[in-house]
């Protein structure tokens, strides 16, 4: 409900998150106490990722082929041939 729709980042969010918070730590739910409480460990990072438009999308994206070429490749070959592979992608 109300925290999907922090999702989308808008101006704001970081106040509506505060709210969310309130009300679920007055109800009766144990597990999103815990939630909660790992949303104020590092709350200025939640909040900078709520509230502006910026995102490390494609970034992940050459994480995420880069560990599945290294997966392929596990044990057969060095950094070289790695290397090689990644370029030729």
């Amino acid at each position: 409900g109300k925290f999907a729709q922090l999702l989308t980042p808008a101006e704001g969010n970081d106040a509506k998150l505060t709210d969310w918070i309130t009300t679920v730590r007055a109800a009766d739910l144990p597990h999103l106490h815990s939630f909660a409480n790992g949303l104020e460990l590092d709350r200025a990072a939640v909040d900078a990722g709520l509230t502006l438009p910026y995102h490390n999308g494609r970034a992940e994206g050459v994480n995420t082929r880069t560990k599945r070429i290294m997966r392929q490749m596990h044990g057969r070959a060095g950094f070289p041939l790695l290397r090689h592979r990644i370029l030729l992608q």
